[in-house]
C-alpha cells in the first residue's frame, strides 16, 4: 500500500500531466465562457445528464435566448420550455425539473443554499448537480463525475466494486481527491474530455493518452 507522500505524489503528477494535455486539446463548448452565469452553468448541468455535449451545444444559445432568468423559466408554461428541449430527448421530464427548480430558484432568489443537505433537496438536483452547484457556486474543489470520468479513473488505479458509480466508496473518494485542487473546474473537463476522446470505452487510444504510463489499463 502506498505511503500518504507517494499517493499525493502520484496524484499531483496526474493533475499536472492532465492539465498540460487538456491546455492543447480541449473542447470548445460555449459553457465553458468564465463570463457565463451561474444560471447557465446549473441549467447545462442538468441539460447535460444522459446528452451528449455536442447536442446541448447545437441548441444551447437559442435556448438561453429565450430563458436567461430563473424568472423566464417560470414565467412560462412548461409546453414552452419542451418545444426548446425536444431536440434533447426525455425532453418532458427535462422540462417539467426545469419548471420545478425554477419556481424554487425564484423564491429564494436566484441563490442557492450553501448546506449540501438543502442543496440536495431542490427538484431535480442529485449527486452530479448537487457537486456542480457547490463548484461553480461556491468554489468547491467537487468531482463532475460520470460514466466518462469513472472510465478514466478505473483504468488510471483499478475498477469499482459497486455498480452505481455514485454509491462506490472508492470511487467517490478518488474522484474528489483528484480533482482537490484550485483548477478543479478544469481538472473535471479534462477528465471529461479525455474519456470522450481517447479514453473511449471501446478501442481507446491509449497511445495518446498523457496519463499511459500511470495506467493500469494499458501497462497490463
Amino acid at each position: 500500500m502506498k505511503s500518504y507522500i507517494e499517493k499525493e505524489h502520484q496524484l499531483t503528477l496526474l493533475r499536472e500531466k492532465l492539465s498540460s494535455w487538456f491546455d492543447d486539446n480541449r473542447r470548445i463548448f460555449p459553457w465553458r465562457d468564465p463570463n457565463i452565469t451561474i444560471f447557465q452553468n446549473i441549467i447545462t448541468e442538468i441539460l447535460l445528464q444522459r446528452t451528449k455535449a455536442e447536442s446541448v451545444a447545437n441548441m444551447y444559445h437559442s435556448f438561453f435566448k429565450r430563458f436567461n432568468t430563473w424568472d423566464s423559466l417560470n414565467r412560462v408554461h412548461v409546453t414552452e420550455i419542451e418545444t426548446h428541449l425536444k431536440p434533447l430527448g426525455i425532453w418532458r421530464r427535462r422540462s417539467l425539473t426545469l419548471k420545478r427548480l425554477a419556481h424554487v430558484m425564484v423564491k429564494q432568489d436566484g441563490k442557492f443554499p450553501t448546506d449540501r443537505s438543502e442543496i440536495d433537496k431542490l427538484p431535480g438536483v442529485g449527486q452530479y448537480v448537487g457537486n456542480a452547484i457547490e463548484m461553480f457556486c461556491h468554489n468547491r474543489p467537487m468531482p463532475l463525475l460520470d460514466t466518462n470520468m469513472a472510465r478514466v479513473l478505473e483504468r488510471v488505479f483499478k475498477p469499482r466494486k459497486l455498480a452505481d458509480i455514485r454509491h462506490d466508496p472508492w470511487l467517490q473518494s478518488i474522484s474528489k481527491e483528484i480533482v482537490s485542487s484550485e483548477n478543479a473546474v478544469q481538472l473535471n473537463w479534462a477528465f471529461l474530455d479525455l474519456g470522450a476522446m481517447i479514453c473511449t470505452p471501446r478501442n481507446p487510444s491509449c497511445d495518446q493518452c498523457p496519463l499511459a504510463s500511470e495506467c493500469n489499463y494499458f501497462n497490463n
